[in-house]
């Protein structure tokens, strides 16, 4: 799982449920080890299928640094470009 996360180019997000189905595990899986070993990884691009991250705080200044739109708590989807 974390080598779909490091995957992400900076300014890139994807959903728990997006890294799952790449992976081959549910959502909650990914959120699992994302909780356990997160650190090792660029957690903050991995974010909830609303956009909101588990941790908004830690996360806003990483989605600022790689110019990431949010709204102070979850990803704005409808500014960033993604594949439908």
């Amino acid at each position: 799982m974390l080598a779909a996360v490091d995957t992400l180019a900076p300014g890139e997000v994807s959903t728990y449920g997006e890294i799952g189905a790449r992976v081959g595990a549910g959502p909650r899986q990914v959120g699992r080890v994302l909780a356990e070993v997160g650190h090792l990884t660029a957690w903050w691009r991995v974010v909830r299928a609303d956009g909101s991250s588990h941790d908004p705080a830690a996360s806003v200044p990483h989605w600022d640094a790689e110019g990431i739109p949010h709204n102070g708590r979850a990803v704005r989807w409808s500014d960033y470009p993604r594949e439908s």
